[in-house]
């Protein structure tokens, strides 16, 4: 019987001391994930409706989700350009999430801003502790 043929980019069986590194993801990271959308959602619905259109809010709208998205991708991203400490983190998070929940304050709309606080704040604190261990 001949041994099949292994090619570089394809082993049989497995490598001694590796072990799988596929993440899992549980009911947490998913809210975490939706309530990422909801505040960059938030913060483009806040610039369109609450400021005068066209420029100041075409403008507000455009920015305002997209710095929002910026400091998320260079801070608190699973793939983070900037390294921060589970502190840190939690900074960038509050900044952005509470400037969601303040932009629902502004429209009027005090109800939504104090359950996406609270959900976010719940889903924040369990995911720190996660962090953490």
């Amino acid at each position: 019987m001949v041994p099949a043929r292994q090619t570089p980019g394809r082993r049989l069986g497995r490598i001694r001391g590796v072990t799988d590194s596929r993440a899992q993801v549980g009911a947490n990271d998913i809210l975490r994930f939706v309530l990422e959308l909801f505040a960059f959602f938030s913060l483009g619905f806040w610039g369109f409706a609450g400021w005068p259109l066209p420029w100041p809010g075409v403008l507000v709208g455009i920015i305002a989700p997209a710095f929002a998205i910026l400091l998320w991708a260079l801070f608190r991203s699973p793939k983070a350009v900037f390294r921060l400490d589970p502190f840190g983190k939690a900074v960038v998070e509050i900044a952005v999430f509470g400037a969601a929940a303040l932009a629902w304050w502004d429209l009027g709309l005090p109800l939504v801003g104090v359950i996406f606080a609270v959900v976010a704040t719940i889903s924040g604190v369990l995911n720190g502790r996660s962090e953490l261990r």
